[in-house]
């Protein structure tokens, strides 16, 4: 018997694996990259958890179907910011049906916890996703499943009912004690885990769609950086940190120049290509404000290998009204 496990990495996806493992059952972990998961690469941390539990790990890409489908006409809203969490589930459980058809598997498991997440994971919102989903009966929650109707898994049994667990609400009480019994190690604490939950990220995602139209390559330049929108309409990033400059300046996305100081150490930036000149101007003057530079002075910054001259502005207030954030 095998199943295909919804997997985020995280500790209750990890345990719903272990309890369908512990029962002799085959299982496919797959992971569906939206885009927005995070700002850090957990391909080895997810790896780390599904070898602890006996399982094999998928990534699955569906950045391009998620944004034409579900991000900005969510059937059911969104939550507190960008985040249609009901349609997103939806989506990827509807994907997980199809790896299930063709990998010849016989269900479905999700790590969710009923009640865990008040408005994504109450029992109204969890049945809602299994009828967008096309599938109730085909998804065991192993995690609630005593509080939950039994699945077909269950009726059939493929699954032991009685060795499942009826975990309810946020408390982490009972995840911990099976963590120590199987002696896993390295879990993640819980967090949210998606971006579009931040409320800084979903103000920049809503300043962009403002003014551009959102492609899967626009991904990664909202991750990282301070973003800037300028007088005439221009987007700028400015990395904050070392770590930031190094992502920036691998970003592949010809919407945008490349911005690098020259002769002064500074942060990589990024400006729409459709910038006026006046925007370039703006943005040359706040770039080398980030730098140790003085308005006495002029600099040189180059602009996809175009050098360009300028002088930074006399504060970081100065800035302040073009923030994003």
């Amino acid at each position: 018997m095998k199943a295909i496990a919804l997997f985020s990495g995280g500790l209750d996806s990890t345990l719903a694996i272990k309890l369908m493992r512990d029962q002799g059952i085959e299982v496919l972990a797959i992971n569906i990259n939206t885009g927005f998961g995070s700002t850090k690469d957990r391909r080895e941390h997810m790896q780390n958890m599904c070898d602890q539990v006996g399982a094999e790990l998928k990534i699955i890409d569906i950045q391009s179907e998620y944004l034409q489908e579900v991000l900005f006409d969510p059937k059911h809203g969104y939550g507190k910011n960008f985040n249609p969490c009901i349609d997103c589930h939806a989506k990827m459980f509807s994907v997980a049906k199809r790896i299930m058809e063709a990998e010849g598997a016989s269900f479905l498991i999700s790590g969710e916890v009923m009640g865990q997440r008040p408005m994504s994971q109450n029992k109204e919102a969890l049945q809602t996703v299994l009828n967008e989903s096309n599938c109730d009966g085909l998804l065991l929650r192993p995690m609630s499943a005593k509080m939950l109707a039994p699945t077909i898994a269950e009726i059939n049994g493929w699954v032991d009912r009685e060795r499942l667990e009826g975990i309810t609400g946020r408390s982490r009480e009972r995840q911990m004690e099976l963590a120590k019994e199987i002696g896993l190690e390295d879990f993640e604490s819980p967090g949210g885990g998606c971006l579009l939950t931040d409320e800084n990220f979903s103000k920049k995602m809503v300043d962009f769609i403002k003014h551009d139209t959102f492609e899967v390559r626009d991904i990664l330049v909202m991750k990282f950086g301070r973003h800037l929108r300028l007088s005439d309409g221009a987007k700028l990033i400015v990395g904050r940190n070392k770590e930031e400059n190094e992502h920036l300046q691998n970003i592949e996305n010809d919407k945008y120049y490349h911005i690098k100081t020259v002769g002064v150490p500074g942060p990589h930036a990024m400006l729409s290509k459709n910038a006026s000149e006046a925007d370039k101007y703006l943005a040359t003057k706040a770039v080398l404000t980030y730098c140790k530079t003085t308005p006495e002075n002029i600099y040189t910054l180059s602009y996809d290998e175009v050098e360009v001259q300028g002088s930074p502005f006399s504060s970081r207030e100065e800035i302040q009204a073009f923030n994003i954030l």
